[in-house]
C-alpha cells in the first residue's frame, strides 16, 4: 500500500471519527460536522504526508501556506458537495461523505504533489 493511502486512512479516521461523533453524539448537522472533521483530517494529513508521502525538502514556512491553500479549496469543495448531496438531494450523510471524499482526494493529491510538496529545484 502506498504511503499516500496509509496517510489517507489515518486522515480519514480523524475526519470520519469527528463527523460521526458530532452527528450521532452531539446532534450536529452533517455539513458543519464534516467541516470540523475535514480540519481534523487535514492536520493529520499535513503532518504525515509532508514526511512520509512526498518526502518534501520544503520548509514548513513554504509548504505550510501552500498546503493550507490547497486544503482551503478542499474545504470549499467539501462544503459544496456535502451541501448538494446531503442537504439538497437527501443522500445519507456517510454516503454523501464517501462521494465527497473521492472528489476531494483527487484534488488534494494532485495539487499537493505538483505544487505544495514539489521539488524546490524544479
Amino acid at each position: 500500500m502506498s504511503a499516500f493511502a496509509v496517510v489517507g486512512v489515518f486522515a480519514a479516521m480523524a475526519h470520519y471519527g469527528a463527523l460521526i461523533a458530532l452527528v450521532e453524539g452531539f446532534g450536529w448537522g452533517a455539513v458543519p460536522a464534516t467541516l470540523v472533521g475535514y480540519v481534523a483530517g487535514g492536520i493529520v494529513s499535513y503532518l504525515l504526508n509532508r514526511r512520509h508521502t512526498f518526502d518534501s525538502d520544503r520548509p514548513h514556512e513554504e509548504a505550510g501556506w501552500r498546503f493550507a491553500l490547497v486544503a482551503g479549496v478542499g474545504f470549499g469543495l467539501t462544503w459544496v458537495f456535502m451541501h448538494i448531496l446531503h442537504d439538497r438531494i437527501g443522500l445519507q450523510y456517510l454516503l454523501a461523505q464517501l462521494v465527497t471524499t473521492g472528489i476531494v482526494l483527487v484534488w488534494s493529491f494532485v495539487a499537493n504533489k505538483l505544487w505544495t510538496f514539489s521539488d524546490r529545484t524544479s
